[in-house]
């Protein structure tokens, strides 16, 4: 299995926002820190503000911010939020055309995997993977 790059960039987006606790920051912060694409940093941001994850203010004093403490914020939930789909292979799949579909044992296998991956990131948080703000900006000097 492997995450999007959109998926990275969530888990990032949300990890600068708790080093920054609960000061505010715009997206070019982020796509700064990070040399990532701009756009895809906006839909990012878009779809955790629109989960809750993310807080928008509008204005000049503005920004993102979190939305909720990090110890609520699962990596699961994150995954299943900005990941389209689990399908591995072509029969799991809405347009499948695999013609041994209906004899093959390979889906079982890897739907356990799926959720096995799943309910691993279940268990962790974004406290779990946070850092902290002072080691994250270390202040200049």
């Amino acid at each position: 299995m492997r995450l999007t790059d959109t998926c990275d960039i969530a888990f990032r987006v949300l990890i600068f926002a708790a080093a920054k606790g609960e000061q505010w920051f715009r997206i070019e912060d982020v796509v700064n820190f990070y040399s990532v694409s701009r756009s895809t940093t906006m839909k990012v941001v878009n779809t955790l503000t629109r989960s809750g994850m993310l807080e928008a203010r509008r204005g000049r004093s503005g920004g993102l911010r979190l939305g909720m403490p990090t110890g609520e914020i699962a990596l699961a939930d994150v995954v299943r939020l900005i990941e389209p789909d689990f399908a591995l292979v072509e029969c799991q799949r809405p347009d499948n055309a695999c013609r041994i579909t209906p004899i093959c044992a390979l889906p079982a296998p890897l739907i356990a995997a799926t959720q096995a991956f799943l309910d691993t990131l279940g268990q962790y948080t974004l406290e779990d993977i946070a850092i902290d703000g002072q080691r994250m900006f270390p202040a200049p000097g």
